[in-house]
């Protein structure tokens, strides 16, 4: 199975509504350009959040659980920093490496962490990569 072109990663607190989930994740969105294949990633640590569930499937995406190790891996490319989830989940924002992590390595962010009613959303792009140079190596 190929990546998808668009990682949606989300976060969320504890019992929060798929309907501000589904809302935030249409918001990122309409907030970039991009377009192509789209899932929702987050952590393994939100299975119980039935609200990140729900949201999935009133926007009929599919939605990846990714273990905390893929999400620190992704961690240096996060762009907020909340200690609150640091303590939590040993990353400085769920959404954000989430959506680095659901794109792969060398992945950007192109809509950083959007926060409302409980939510947390970003989305990330897998960069396509660059040609090797003539002399071996990458410019």
């Amino acid at each position: 199975m190929s990546l998808p072109m668009l990682a949606i990663g989300v976060g969320c607190r504890s019992g929060c509504p798929a309907e501000a989930i589904a809302e935030l994740v249409e918001r990122a969105l309409s907030a970039t350009d991009e377009s192509g294949a789209q899932a929702l990633f987050t952590s393994v640590d939100k299975q119980s959040e039935r609200g990140i569930a729900a949201a999935a499937l009133r926007l009929a995406l599919p939605l990846v659980y990714l273990p905390r190790a893929a999400l620190e891996a992704a961690a240096p490319g996060a762009q907020t920093h909340s200690e609150r989830v640091v303590a939590l989940f040993g990353v400085p924002s769920v959404a954000e490496t989430a959506a680095l992590a659901g794109a792969g390595p060398g992945a950007t962010l192109i809509v950083p962490r959007m926060a409302a009613g409980g939510a947390t959303c970003a989305i990330a792009k897998l960069n396509p990569r660059q040609p090797p140079s003539p002399h071996g190596g990458r410019p």
